[in-house]
C-alpha cells in the first residue's frame, strides 16, 4: 500500500528539483554571456596570468555553487527514482477488492508525479510513458557551442542537458560513446532528448563536416 507520506514527499521533491534547476539555468546562464569565462573556460591569458576581463573570485564562487547544485540535483533525482518506482510498482499490482482504494490512490498519485515533472512536455498517452519520462536522468550538459556549427544550427543551446542523443543514454564512459554515436550517423539526423529551462525539449542533430572541428562543433560536459 502506497501511503500519503509517500505522495507528499515525491512532490516535496519535485518541487525542490525544479528549484535547483532554475538556479542551476541562472548560474550557467551569469556564466556563459558573451565574453564569459563559460561553466569550465581558462581564468588565465595567453601569458598565464589571471583574466583582467572577468572577475575570478566570483567566477570561482559560481562555479562551486553549480558544482553543489549538481551533486544536490543528483541526490533528489535518484530519490524521486526510488520513489516514482514504487508509486508504479504498486499501480500496476494485481487488483483485488480489498486494495482497489489504494490501488487507485497510487494512480493518481503517479499521475500527479507526472504532471507536475512534465509541465510544456509533449508526452504519449500512456501513464507508463509519463512515469519513463520522469525516469530519465539528463547525463551531459553542452558547455561550449562554435559559432555556425552543426549543433548550434540544429537548435542545441548553451547549457543544454542531454537526457538521450540516440541511443546514448546514461551510463559508463559517455565521451566516448557519444563520440561514437555522431561518427556512426554522419549526414543522419540523430533525435535528441534534453532539458532546456526546465522543459524537456526534442531535437534532431545532424553531424557533419564544417569547417570547424569535429562533426558537431559543440562541448559535452559529462555530469
Amino acid at each position: 500500500m502506497v501511503g500519503t507520506n509517500l505522495k507528499a514527499e515525491t512532490m516535496g521533491l519535485m518541487e525542490k528539483r525544479s528549484a535547483l534547476e532554475a538556479e542551476m539555468n541562472a548560474v550557467i546562464e551569469r556564466l556563459t554571456q558573451p565574453g564569459g569565462p563559460g561553466i569550465s573556460g581558462n581564468l588565465l591569458d595567453s601569458e598565464g596570468f589571471p583574466r583582467h576581463d572577468i572577475d575570478i573570485p566570483t567566477v570561482r564562487a559560481e562555479r562551486r555553487r553549480l558544482a553543489e547544485l549538481r551533486n544536490d540535483h543528483k541526490e533528489i533525482t535518484e530519490k524521486l527514482n526510488e520513489n516514482i518506482q514504487v508509486l508504479h510498482s504498486a499501480r500496476l499490482a494485481p487488483k483485488s477488492s480489498s486494495l482497489k482504494d489504494s490501488d487507485d490512490q497510487s494512480a493518481s498519485v503517479v499521475d500527479i508525479v507526472a504532471s507536475a515533472s512534465s509541465t510544456n512536455v509533449h508526452r504519449d498517452s500512456t501513464n507508463a510513458m509519463d512515469v519513463d519520462v520522469i525516469v530519465r536522468v539528463p547525463f551531459a550538459l553542452v558547455d561550449e557551442i562554435a559559432d555556425a556549427s552543426p549543433a548550434g544550427e540544429d537548435g542545441l543551446q548553451l547549457g543544454d542537458q542531454i537526457v538521450k542523443f540516440g541511443n546514448v543514454e546514461i551510463g559508463d564512459n559517455l565521451l566516448q560513446r557519444l563520440a561514437s554515436e555522431a561518427q556512426t550517423n554522419q549526414g543522419h539526423g540523430i533525435p535528441v532528448i534534453l532539458v532546456r529551462q526546465g522543459a524537456q525539449v526534442n531535437l534532431t542533430v545532424t553531424p557533419r563536416t564544417w569547417q570547424g572541428r569535429g562533426l558537431l562543433g559543440c562541448h559535452f560536459r559529462i555530469l
